[in-house]
C-alpha cells in the first residue's frame, strides 16, 4: 500500500520537484532504460531513483563466493556496450564493473539519487501525474521523505525482494553449534577455510556455491530435496574470441550475440517440444562429466521436464570436477531436524557441519514493493494483465521490466526500454498526457511467470496475469518479440488521455497553495 509521509517531512508550500520520468532502481535494467531514454527520447528530464547506497542492484547486493551470471554475458550484457570480458560466464564483480563502466560512459551516473527509495506511488487522474513519496536514508541510517511529480513512472526493480531471501523454519536450528547463513547476505568476516560446509539447496546459487566454497573448505556438501537439471556451458567461447580477434567490437559483439541468441531459443525449443529426447541428452552429458552412472540417476535426473524449471549452467563443469575429486559431494534427502553437530536427514544420517548455507531461494516482490495507487485508491495487481511484456491494465503511464525466464534478462528488459521509449515519443507526438492499455475483448488470464520453481510459486498469486494471446501474452521468444515489439499499433491497444483535458489542473497544481 502507498505510504503517507511521517513526521520527518517537511512541509511546504511549494510544488514538487517535477521530473518527466523516474526511472526505479539502478541495476543492470535502470542503466540500460537510461540509456535508451536519453538517446531514443532526448530532451526529456529524468532520475534514477536507487533504495540502495550503490548501483548495481543484483550485481552489488550479492557478494557470496563464486556469485556469477548464470546467462552468457555477450546477451546478459547491453547490445549498445561490447562485453569485452574473456568469460561467457562472468563473476559477479566483473558484471558489476561493466555496469558501472556503461553509467559513466554515457553520463547515467549523474542522474542516479542514492539512498532514495519510492514508498508511495500516486496516479492523479485530474493532473495526469505520479506523485511519488520518497524514503531518503542518510549515510548515519537517518531517515527523511519528500515528494516528486513525474509524467511517467518505470519500475526496473525487478521482481526480487533485496530485504528478504525465502528462509524456511528449520526445526533446532537455534541448537546447531556451527554459523548459519543465507546467500543473500553473506558475511564479509565468514571464513570457511578448512571447514564443513553444508549448501542446502539445488538451484543457480547452490551450484555455484559449492564449487567454489570446495577451494578452501575441508569438504562441501550439496542437501537436496530433489535434483535439478544442470548443464555445463565452456567458460570461454571460442567462437567468439576468434570473432572479436578480427573484427570491430561492436560488430563482433553483434555476431556472437545473434549466435547465443538462435542457440538459446534453439535450446528451449527443442527442451519443450521433446522433452525425452532432451532428458536422454542432459543426462548423456553429465554422465560423461560425472563419470559415475549411478550418481547422475540418484542426483541430477529430476522427476519433471527440462525448461518446466530454470536450466542451471555451470562453467567447465566446475561443480561435477569437485564431485569427482572427492572435494564435495551431493545428498539427495529431506530434513528432519538440525542438531548441535550439524543437520540429522529422515534417512537418520547426520551431516556435520562447521556452515550451514541456506541457499533456499529467493523471494518475489512486485515492482520493487511499489504498490500503485489511482487516486488515491491502490490498485489490486493480481487483477490486472500486462500489455506487451510492458504496461499494466488499470495504471496510466507506468511501465515495468520483465525480463525473459529461458533467457538472459536483458534481451526482454531492452526491448521493453525501447517500448516505452516509443510509448513517449508517441505520446509526445499527438500530445496526449496519459496512455493506459486497455484489452477490446475479455482474457483468459495465466500466471505472470510460467515457471513451476518453487521461488515463482510461493509469491505469484501477487502479480499481475497475462493472457491468452498478443498483446496479452507473454511470449518466452526474443526472435518473435524483437521482431513484433516495435512494430506494434500503440493507437490500437492503449487508450489516451488529450492533453488539453488536464491543462487546467496542472496549471493550477503548480501554483503555491496561498495563491491558489
Amino acid at each position: 500500500m502507498t505510504h503517507s509521509a511521517d513526521s520527518s517531512t517537511t512541509a511546504t508550500d511549494a510544488p514538487a520537484e517535477h521530473i518527466d520520468v523516474v526511472i526505479v532502481g539502478a541495476g543492470l535494467s535502470g542503466v540500460g532504460a537510461a540509456y535508451r531514454l536519453q538517446t531514443e527520447c532526448p530532451g526529456r528530464s529524468y532520475a534514477i531513483v536507487e533504495a540502495r547506497q550503490s548501483m548495481g542492484g543484483t550485481w552489488d547486493l550479492f557478494r557470496y563466493p563464486g556469485v556469477r551470471s548464470d546467462s552468457d554475458m555477450f546477451t546478459l550484457g547491453y547490445p549498445f556496450k561490447p562485453w569485452r570480458g574473456a568469460k561467457v560466464l562472468a563473476d559477479g564483480p566483473s558484471i558489476l564493473g561493466y555496469i558501472k563502466d556503461t553509467a559513466a560512459e554515457f553520463g547515467i551516473d549523474r542522474h542516479i539519487r542514492y539512498g532514495t527509495k519510492v514508498v508511495g506511488a500516486d496516479w492523479s487522474t485530474a493532473t495526469a501525474r505520479w506523485t511519488l513519496t520518497l524514503e531518503h536514508t542518510a549515510a548515519d541510517g537517518s531517515r527523511t521523505r519528500s515528494t516528486v511529480t513525474c509524467d511517467f513512472l518505470y519500475s526496473c526493480a525487478g521482481y526480487y525482494n533485496y530485504d528478504q531471501g525465502h528462509a524456511p523454519e528449520f526445526e533446532g536450528a537455534d541448537s546447531f553449534t556451527g554459523r548459519i547463513v543465507h546467500p543473500q547476505f553473506w558475511p564479509g568476516d565468514l571464513d570457511h577455510t578448512g571447514k564443513r560446509v553444508v549448501v542446502i539447496g539445488s538451484g543457480a546459487t547452490a551450484v555455484t556455491l559449492v564449487p567454489a566454497m570446495a577451494q578452501s573448505a575441508a569438504h562441501v556438501t550439496m542437501l537436496q530435496r530433489s535434483p535439478t537439471w544442470i548443464g555445463s556451458l565452456p567458460s570461454r567461447d571460442r567462437l567468439a574470441d576468434a570473432i572479436r580477434a578480427v573484427l570491430p567490437a561492436n560488430a563482433a559483439h553483434r555476431i556472437v550475440r545473434t549466435k547465443n541468441i538462435l542457440f538459446a531459443i534453439g535450446l528451449y525449443q527443442f527442451c519443450r517440444r521433446s522433452p525425452k529426447a532432451a532428458r536422454r541428452l542432459l543426462t548423456g552429458l553429465n554422465k560423461r562429466n560425472v563419470k559415475d552412472d549411478r550418481m547422475v540417476a540418484d542426483h541430477f535426473t529430476p522427476s519433471y521436464d527440462p525448461w518446466d524449471q530454470r536450466l542451471c549452467a555451470v562453467p567447465d563443469a566446475d561443480l561435477f570436477k569437485v564431485l569427482k575429486r572427492g572435494e564435495a559431494e551431493v545428498v539427495t534427502d529431506h530434513i528432519d531436524r538440525f542438531v548441535p553437530e550439524g543437520i540429522r536427514l529422515t534417512s537418520g544420517r547426520v551431516l556435520e557441519a562447521d556452515v550451514i548455507v541456506t541457499a533456499t531461494g529467493l523471494r518475489l516482490l512486485a515492482f520493487g514493493g511499489i504498490a500503485p495507487s489511482v487516486d488515491g485508491r491502490q490498485v489490486a495487481l493480481h487483477e490486472q494483465f500486462v500489455w506487451r511484456g510492458a504496461m499494466m491494465t488499470g495504471v496510466p503511464n507506468f511501465a515495468v521490466c520483465i525480463g525473459y525466464t529461458n533467457a538472459s534478462w536483458t534481451l526482454r528488459a531492452d526491448l521493453t526500454s525501447r517500448l516505452v521509449c516509443k510509448v513517449l515519443n508517441h505520446m509526445r507526438e499527438h500530445d496526449y498526457a496519459a496512455v493506459e492499455p486497455r484489452p477490446t475483448t475479455t482474457l483468459n488470464e495465466r500466471p505472470l511467470l510460467d515457471l513451476a520453481s518453487g521461488y515463482v510459486q510461493r509469491s505469484i498469486d501477487a502479480f499481475p496475469r497475462q493472457g491468452d494471446r498478443s498483446p496479452w501474452k507473454v511470449r518466452q521468444n526474443y526472435v518473435l518479440d524483437a521482431a513484433s515489439t516495435m512494430r506494434t499499433n500503440l493507437r490500437k491497444t492503449l487508450a489516451a488521455t488529450p492533453a488539453a483535458e488536464v491543462r487546467g489542473a496542472r496549471a493550477e497544481a503548480a501554483q503555491p497553495a496561498a495563491s491558489r
